[in-house]
């Protein structure tokens, strides 16, 4: 089985930052795409960011310029960097990897999610 853990949610600012950690545990084989949605209460989640085995990167349009995801020197971590937070980021945020596990199934695993909140 496979388990994922995000870390690095808060309360910060309007225009602060915070770096979001999304780590594996388990039988993966390889991971194929690791992304980042979100949900804010009462709305659907939405997709924030992917990140491919190959590196290539997807935004959605209001975290261009402002959120990075990258993979972290022990690969099975991802990050989210979050700058110039506003109040429209306050959300709940999960990461999702989807892997080929040890016995060559695909599959796609969700963490529990980490909350931030952007407020004043």
């Amino acid at each position: 089985q496979v388990q994922l853990e995000e870390s690095g949610g808060g309360l910060v600012q309007p225009g602060g930052s915070l770096r979001l950690s999304c780590a594996a545990s388990g039988s993966i084989f390889s991971i194929n795409v690791m992304s980042w949605y979100r949900q804010a209460p009462g709305q659907q989640r939405e997709l924030v960011a992917t990140l491919t085995s190959h590196g290539n990167t997807t935004y959605t349009e209001s975290a261009k310029g402002r959120f990075t995801i990258s993979r972290g020197d022990a690969k099975n971590v991802v990050y989210l960097q979050m700058n110039n937070l506003k109040p429209e980021d306050t959300s709940l945020y999960y990461c999702k990897y989807d892997v080929v596990d040890i016995t060559m199934v695909f599959a796609e695993f969700w963490g529990q999610g980490t909350l931030v909140a952007v407020s004043s």
